[in-house]
């Protein structure tokens, strides 16, 4: 693909359609939400099944060491991917506006 630019960018346009697609659906998603559905939810067991064994947490357990590590994670990587392949990102991008 990469000797055909034109399909190549092609491809990354649509991937990236795909993604702020996916991105406004689960915020679509989040906003279904009622406060009540999550209140106490901080006292909660949440019970993950892995590969070879479950995993058991309460719920502010689960956000603070299991949630968020993940997301950081994730969201760091993707933005070393992108700053690797050319895309101009300073650290407010990665910070975010308030």
């Amino acid at each position: 693909m990469k000797n055909r630019p034109e399909l190549y960018k092609f491809v990354q346009n649509v991937q990236y359609l795909w993604i702020c697609d996916c991105i406004q659906e689960t915020i679509s998603q989040l906003n279904t939400f009622k406060p009540e559905q999550i209140d106490g939810s901080e006292e909660k067991e949440i019970t993950l099944q892995m590969r070879d064994n479950t995993a058991s947490f309460q719920g502010m357990p689960y956000l603070l060491y299991f949630v968020l590590p993940n997301l950081y994670f994730h969201v760091t990587t993707a933005y070393d991917i992108l700053r690797h392949c050319g895309v101009e990102l300073g650290k407010q991008d990665f910070l975010g506006q308030p």
